[in-house]
């Protein structure tokens, strides 16, 4: 059984201390809606102008990103639902369940007498057909979209009464104008979208726009960020390093890069566990209601064999977005693989996905724990739906030729030899794919046997 679906490693601690810990009481969290943001409609625009509809979007995440006051759904899970061409309400009303989001945040964008209107809408999802709200529109002169686009998110702070400090504003309208360029600014919404695929193409192509919005505008830095991220998808680790460390410098305040940052040395190979910790609690430092590096600052500590500080971080995490399936995720690894807590970890497995059911990181998990305790049909289950979400899985392919070998002999054949097609081709896989020839050739002679 390859362990894919995530790092399963011995953390000391006890079942008590893990109670002990989530039952501990902490600093009273501020009240915090599940919103999903779509881009806005853009059908009475020009072809070339229909990329603004992403554009608002992307401001709207970064505005919203400042202020507990809101969870966002990661937008690749809007992706991977079919992402309609064109928006409309039965549309997003649908996504917004399905993503289990308590707010949609959409609207339009039209041109009047050469400027741009802002329509800014949302969806209080409810039973029924929800209730959609409509806010006064926004009038923005072209030439001046990037110095009043803040007005769009502030609009909606407004609307769902959430109060702002003076700082908390200040902090909003900053991150509402992440450059001063607008040919910048689209090659960075443009790269952003291409992201949001989740594929090869997809990556490479936001590669070229990212670069280019750092070209035109170098202190652009969420873009430096966001190439960052796109060389980690690719697997280019040190270009990705270099955007986050550039990120740091060019805005120390900006606490993505950090959390990156901690996100690469926790995946290093020399085991940069410490690194991971301390760049984590920076993020934090910055932006102490970050429920992600809470996550990652739980899964550093356990690395480092600490449960208590782990537990205490996942704990965290659970009270700034208790929505967050990779939480339930590292719960049940802690619970598993070092407790032997299985019916504790299948829960907390199950959890994640039902909170995102193509987590597909948490149905590896499951089907792995499946797997150990030879329930064999259950994991063949689990491994047979990421093959169906993600078909070139190598880690779900391998998994579930391993577990036919139990069942069906036969079955398990297939199962290999589909491995093989689609692993080969990957440097990556090469010592796995010798291992699964073997395989392969051992029950082939098997089942020839006369």
């Amino acid at each position: 059984m390859r362990g894919d679906g995530g790092r399963l490693v011995s953390w000391a601690g006890s079942a008590l201390l893990i109670a002990a810990a989530f039952s501990a009481q902490g600093a009273e969290p501020v009240s915090s809606r599940t919103v999903v943001i779509v881009p806005y409609a853009t059908t009475d625009l020009a072809r070339e102008e229909q990329w603004l509809g992403e554009g608002v979007a992307q401001i709207l995440a970064l505005a919203l990103t400042q202020h507990p006051a809101f969870i966002q759904v990661d937008r690749a899970r809007l992706a991977r639902l079919g992402e309609p061409h064109l928006w409309g309400e039965p549309a997003v009303l649908a996504a917004a369940r399905t993503v289990k989001a308590d707010l949609a945040l959409y609207g339009q964008i039209q041109r009047v007498s050469g400027d741009l209107v802002f329509a800014p809408r949302y969806l209080e999802v409810r039973s029924g057909a929800g209730e959609w709200r409509t806010l006064e529109a926004v009038t923005v002169p072209e030439d001046k979209l990037l110095e009043q686009i803040p007005s769009v998110p502030l609009a909606y702070f407004r609307a769902l009464r959430v109060s702002l400090s003076d700082a908390e504003t200040a902090r909003i309208e900053k991150a509402s104008r992440p450059t001063s360029v607008p040919r910048a600014f689209e090659a960075f919404v443009r790269g952003r979208g291409a992201a949001l695929r989740g594929n090869q193409q997809g990556y490479e192509a936001a590669a070229d726009l990212l670069a280019r919005a750092v070209e035109l505008d170098p202190s652009f830095v969420v873009a430096q960020y966001s190439l960052g991220v796109v060389h980690q998808a690719l697997g280019n680790r040190w270009k990705a390093a270099a955007q986050f460390r550039a990120s740091t410098q060019l805005d120390p305040s900006y606490p993505e890069p950090f959390k990156a940052l901690g996100d690469l040395f926790l995946s290093a190979p020399r085991r940069l566990y410490d690194q991971a910790v301390e760049a984590y609690q920076k993020a934090l430092e910055l932006r102490p209601f970050y429920a992600e590096a809470h996550v990652g600052l739980g899964d550093a500590r356990a690395a480092k064999g600490d449960a208590d500080g782990a537990v205490a971080a996942y704990q965290r995490a659970l009270s700034h977005n208790p929505t967050n399936p990779k939480v339930h995720l590292s719960l049940g690894r802690i619970y598993y693989s070092e407790k032997g807590l299985y019916y504790e970890a299948v829960e907390a497995y199950k959890k994640a996905i039902d909170l995102d059911p193509q987590f597909l990181e948490a149905r590896m998990a499951l089907g792995e724990v499946y797997e150990d305790k030879g329930l064999y049909r259950d994991a063949i289950g689990q491994y047979r739906t990421v093959v169906d979400l993600d078909p070139k899985h190598t880690g779900a392919l391998y998994n579930l030729a391993l577990v036919h070998e139990k069942v069906d002999p036969r079955e398990a054949i297939a199962h290999w030899e589909r491995y093989i097609a689609v692993a080969s081709q990957l440097p990556a896989e090469k010592d796995w794919v010798d291992v699964a020839r073997q395989h392969l050739k051992k029950l082939k002679s098997q089942v020839n046997k006369p």
